[in-house]
């Protein structure tokens, strides 16, 4: 048995037989003080967790737990950079990006780099190969050079940098390039090849294409060095390409994608909304850094999500986890949360290589408030699958129009309140539900969320939101007993591609393969024939 054999994780097992069945209604009964008892704040950052489904004996317990997993430990291991990532040899050092005027030599000489750049571009001191100025950029990048910049940027579009337009490039389907490029003008666009290795196959097709497409105008080899710069260490590769030195921007291995949107690869964040809001991004992000690192484990927002996430995970069987923003600049947020999360903890071998026998990560997933209301709302009010939350809200709009935001957290404070109390067959019976109808107006409730609150969405309180959740990564990497820097499973997906690749083209042999592959490949060979 791999389950952490901790004295704190076989209590919190028998604590939770007695308080699994125990309903949101009454735990509030019995404490009329549980909103100041189970919410934290930092800085105009408020978490509401007292309707999740714990008591003062859960709190006392998993925060002991989380002392005898050595959290503390682990966060100095962290800023010392020691390769906590043992798999791949990597010290994870992403925090050291933002950190200001502690911030390495090395990461202030991109930095300052970057922000040249920007000031050339917004500018027009950077002009295209025919002499016009460059309105439009596209970011060619996949997983984490895309999903974090991407969500940045939409998040803080009313921050948007006037005569500039940013794009994203991700997917190996032409559609995705083809489609972007068909509204652009190659003499005014300016490409982003955000590649570490600069050899990602999805990135690196999406590149000579546009390559193509840029030369085609052009005619002219020349040309390139003015419409593509790169996130990249390889610098034999990106000349080769034709990208200057003096535009490649260098981002380190102990940067892992998934944490990387405040390096190199936030450029086209920068492009997008300036270089000194990209500035007061790192700084939201610094802010809870030094929160994480100093605040006590009770007033620790980080820690306190991870183990209210450990808690439903492992002692009240919540499989899926929904993360709700009620505010449509936050639409790409639970995508770009479903990375950082799942492609972190979603593992089944522990740090010393034994398959551990207790659930690591639940599935993630999410969509923008109101939009989800009515959609699968109706699942996780009526449905019986238990599924935790998580409701982001904005005290004030960064679209002020009249009369919508005040409905809009109406909405969002309801939900979380109808899927926690219900409605019972008594309560419709008395708001005058027909008898015939009552089975169908019941509610049973006790489904447990969590309320984020944020003064307002700006580059800073992004930033916040953005540290809030990797630090949440990192304390249920520390309380899982898991490695939350490495990515096996995507890095075997990509092998297997490259080797079926050659057999759909006809280069290779199939006979090797499982049937079921063996059958979908001739079967496409014939349709594309």
């Amino acid at each position: 048995m791999t389950v952490p054999l901790r004295p704190a994780w076989l209590a919190l097992a028998e604590h939770a037989r007695s308080l699994r069945n125990r309903h949101l209604r009454d735990l509030f009964g019995r404490d009329p003080e549980r909103f100041e008892r189970f919410s934290l704040q930092h800085r105009g950052l408020l978490i509401d967790f007292s309707k999740q489904r714990l008591n003062h004996e859960t709190t006392t317990l998993l925060h002991q737990l989380a002392e005898q997993a050595d959290w503390r430990g682990w966060q100095k291991r962290m800023r010392a950079g020691e390769a906590i990532n043992h798999t791949e040899q990597r010290a994870v050092r992403h925090v050291e990006l933002r950190a200001g005027d502690a911030a390495p030599a090395e990461v202030k000489d991109v930095l300052g780099r970057m922000a040249a750049f920007c000031e050339a571009i917004h500018s027009g001191t950077w002009r295209g190969f025919s002499g016009e100025r460059i309105t439009d950029v596209v970011n060619l990048g996949i997983g984490g050079s895309d999903l974090g910049p991407r969500m940045v940027v939409h998040a803080l579009s009313a921050c948007q940098q006037p005569d500039l337009r940013v794009h994203f490039v991700s997917n190996l389907d032409g559609a995705d390039l083809a489609s972007t490029l068909a509204g652009l003008n190659p003499r005014r666009t300016l490409f982003i090849v955000a590649s570490k290795t600069f050899s990602t196959l999805e990135t690196m097709a999406n590149a000579r294409t546009a390559r193509a497409w840029l030369l085609a105008t052009a005619n002219d080899e020349g040309a390139v060095t003015r419409h593509f710069v790169a996130a990249s260490t390889n610098l034999a590769a990106t000349s080769a390409f034709g990208i200057a030195p003096a535009n490649v921007f260098e981002f380190w291995d102990w940067v892992g994608g998934r944490f990387s949107l405040w390096s190199a690869i936030g450029l086209p964040i920068a492009l997008a909304i300036g270089f000194r809001h990209f500035t007061q991004l790192l700084a939201g992000a610094h802010d809870l850094d030094q929160h994480f690192f100093a605040a006590p484990a009770r007033e620790n927002l980080p820690l306190t999500l991870a183990l209210i996430a450990l808690w439903n995970t492992n002692f009240l069987d919540a499989h899926s986890h929904g993360v709700f923003p009620y505010s449509h600049s936050l639409t790409l947020l639970p995508a770009h949360l479903q990375q950082l999360e799942m492609e972190s903890n979603g593992k089944r071998a522990n740090r010393d290589g034994q398959a551990v026998d207790y659930e690591t990560n639940p599935i993630l997933w999410g969509a923008a408030g109101t939009n989800g209301q009515h959609s699968f709302f109706q699942l996780l009010h009526q449905g019986g699958a238990l599924v935790a939350s998580d409701f982001i809200a904005l005290a004030r709009s960064d679209y002020p129009l009249p009369g919508h935001h005040s409905d809009l957290l109406a909405n969002c404070l309801a939900q979380s309140s109808a899927l926690a109390f219900g409605q019972t067959v008594e309560e419709a019976r008395s708001a005058g539900i027909p008898e015939h109808l009552l089975a169908f107006r019941r509610f049973p409730g006790n489904q447990p969320s969590t309320t984020i609150l944020l003064p307002e969405l700006t580059p800073f309180t992004l930033g916040q939101l953005l540290a809030l959740y990797e630090h949440k990564v990192f304390c249920l990497g520390v309380l899982w007993n898991l490695n939350s820097f490495d990515q096996w499973g995507v890095e075997l997906g990509k092998q297997m591609a490259g080797r079926l690749a050659t057999c759909i083209r006809g280069e290779a042999t199939t006979a090797e393969l499982d049937a079921s592959t063996r059958g979908l490949i001739a079967h496409l060979q014939q349709s594309r024939s």
